[in-house]
């Protein structure tokens, strides 16, 4: 049998390889985005004044020839500029924000970080798509725990206590008069001690089932001045304590989870008969036509290399993915005996979903 094969389009083919150069050059960049947050490239670079490599390094007493390179590929990815008549480089002032401020919606570093981790442990994943298997959150180097809560909490800085509680019905009023909220899968605890400070009339424990994370945690909450009123515990999120939560928060963390079911009536056990269920979780539409854009790829990318491989590491292994969206989440919750579900705030990387008895 002969198979006849479609004519190549030299032109769209030669359009794809070069894309794909595009693509190559983005993934090395990663590192050196990394590379200048952590060599502090970018800090020496934030006042916004030309700079040459030799100054660069002298700034931050790394080696001038990695300084030149360095800068020389970042301009050629326009984070820095290029002036040839002086040899100098510049970090535009828009861009010093996104790379050296930490508490900026914008912060991007641990965005990176995060990547850059997880992408370094991908033979793992390949090992275990063949097997069928997982591989644990806690499995993973540290570049993927500390570029995670680089990543989202800015974002909850910016969000969660002006913007996401409020949008809560009711919810706002109990924490100020003072509540007992348990945080779920809290990580290094930003969540919990970002609304610990904010309400200091009430009551929260944190929970994680990685004990590294968790006392982490303990130390920022002590370092904050809430440890008096924020307990943390290393726990699953079928097994943490506590009854009688006015307020259960799970922050981007459900659907790494294997049993997000079982979660969900262990949540329903605690919660009061009036209390609330707020699930943060990653910005997604119900349909994959609905997510083919930059930041439902960057969110596919984790699913397939972090997310996925995470829940299916655990019990059920029911692998929600990243991009879930809403409707599964809610089949999640109605599975987990709830019956009151609605998407009340988003922003470009978040949904914010209030689910009630």
């Amino acid at each position: 049998m002969t198979i006849t094969r479609p004519e190549v389009d030299t032109d769209k083919l030669m359009q794809f390889v070069f894309r794909a150069v595009d693509e190559v050059g983005a993934t090395l960049n990663a590192a050196l985005v990394v590379m200048g947050d952590k060599l502090g490239y970018y800090r020496a670079m934030a006042s916004g004044d030309p700079i040459s490599p030799a100054e660069l390094a002298d700034r931050t007493g790394t080696a001038e020839p990695y300084a030149r390179e360095w800068l020389n590929a970042q301009a050629a990815g326009s984070y820095v500029t290029y002036d040839p008549a002086t040899s100098r480089y510049t970090l535009p002032i828009e861009h010093a924000v996104a790379l050296t401020v930490e508490d900026s919606p914008a912060f991007l570093p641990g965005m990176f970080q995060i990547a850059l981790g997880t992408v370094h442990d991908a033979g793992r994943v390949l090992d275990a798509a063949r097997g069928g298997s997982g591989v644990g959150w806690h499995e993973h180097n540290t570049d993927v725990h500390l570029g995670c809560e680089r990543f989202f909490r800015p974002n909850y800085a910016a969000n969660l206590i002006e913007g996401w509680l409020p949008a809560l019905d009711g919810v706002t009023a109990k924490l100020q008069a003072g509540a007992r909220v348990a945080d779920v899968g809290c990580g290094h605890g930003a969540s919990t001690i970002l609304m610990a400070q904010a309400f200091p009339k009430s009551f929260f424990t944190g929970s994680d089932y990685h004990p590294e994370s968790i006392e982490i945690a303990r130390e920022r909450a002590a370092a904050a001045g809430v440890g008096d009123r924020v307990t943390f515990e290393v726990a699953s999120a079928k097994e943490f304590s506590g009854r009688d939560y006015d307020l259960v928060t799970m922050f981007d963390c459900l659907h790494d989870m294997g049993d997000p079911v079982g979660a969900a009536r262990h949540v329903r056990d605690a919660v009061a008969s009036d209390g609330t269920w707020m699930i943060v979780e990653p910005m997604a539409g119900d349909h994959v036509e609905d997510n083919l854009n930059p930041v439902g790829r960057t969110y596919y990318g984790f699913s397939t290399l972090l997310c996925t491989p995470a829940s299916l590491s655990q019990d059920v292994g029911l692998a929600l993915g990243t991009q879930a969206g809403p409707a599964r989440i809610r089949d999640v919750a109605v599975a987990g005996g709830f019956t009151r579900f609605a998407g009340v705030a988003q922003t470009p990387f978040n949904q914010v979903l209030e689910v009630r008895p």
